[in-house]
């Protein structure tokens, strides 16, 4: 899917000398004569995304589609191939068999990305790279007005606007997986606190965290900040008691929905009085325990 899902499938060996790239980060026009050079220049723009950079290094027709693509979907393309978050500086070395080593080093920390043997047939040319915990890929590259073109990445032709898609389409999978996961531990702190203080909580703010050794029915400290404030990754979460007859038979509703429907999330989800969780796409409407129950 996308480079951060590639940290899982990219693996890092040899050792590293670093150096500052002070030649990298000046403006280039893409016409690197080796393809070596322009893979660098090409991830080293996506380090400190340089989007005006990043696009030197795209083929004509990928470039012309990158720059039509919105601000968000542009920087995610960045940060998916610098496997970071935010920008950073990019260092470059060589290993001890004269390889290139190039780090990205950001705020939330640093990706490492070792070069292997060049392979060029004609106007193309393949490097396997690999980086700080996964396994290897492999960048084509071709060779278009006079400089190297990113063309594939691993057996993938580079389509700027299909990946795009695919990326955030994963994004969201990832999200709603997490919200999911999100719900559940909700639950299960809801459970706790009845069972600890004989009631239901009038709130999930009193599920959230207490100082050190002054937990109370108003500071549980069963969850975190964020999901006590009700909202995290994206999605918005409400809790609701359902009265019973009695007490100790009072029920409750837990929903999530998407902050910001189709960016944030498309599903809505809802958990029932057993503990299972229900999701559908409601466009951002509240989700209810009719909908499908997600295993």
């Amino acid at each position: 899917m996308s480079w951060r899902t590639l940290r899982s499938t990219l693996a890092a060996l040899g050792v590293f000398l670093a150096l500052w790239l002070p030649a990298v980060a000046a403006a280039q026009d893409g016409r690197e004569s080796e393809p070596v050079a322009a893979l660098t220049a090409a991830l080293s723009a996506a380090c400190r995304a340089n989007e005006t950079q990043f696009e030197n290094y795209l083929t004509v027709d990928n470039a012309a589609a990158f720059r039509a693509l919105p601000q968000d979907q542009r920087s995610a393309v960045l940060k998916r191939l610098s496997l970071g978050d935010e920008a950073g500086k990019p260092l470059l070395s060589s290993d001890d068999r004269n390889h290139t080593v190039l780090r990205c080093t950001a705020p939330e920390g640093t990706a490492e990305f070792r070069f292997g043997d060049v392979r060029t047939r004609e106007n193309l040319a393949f490097i396997p790279v690999a980086v700080t915990d996964g396994e290897k890929t492999e960048f084509g590259l071709v060779r278009e007005n006079g400089g190297w073109r990113l063309i594939s990445l691993g057996l993938v032709l580079l389509d700027i606007p299909q990946l795009s898609k695919q990326w955030a389409e994963s994004d969201l999978a990832a999200r709603e997986d997490a919200v999911i996961s999100d719900l559940r531990a909700l639950n299960d702190a809801i459970q706790t606190y009845r069972r600890a203080f004989g009631k239901l909580p009038d709130s999930l703010s009193q599920l959230g965290p207490a100082p050190k050794d002054q937990i109370s029915p108003d500071q549980a400290s069963l969850v975190s900040d964020q999901l006590a404030d009700g909202n995290d990754g994206g999605y918005r979460f409400r809790y609701r008691i359902v009265p019973g007859t009695q007490e100790d038979q009072s029920a409750f509703e837990l929903a999530a929905m998407p902050d910001d429907y189709g960016k944030t999330g498309r599903r809505s989800f809802f958990v029932d009085s057993t503990g299972k969780v229900h999701g559908a796409d409601k466009h951002g409407d509240q989700a209810t325990e009719d909908d499908p129950v997600i295993p």
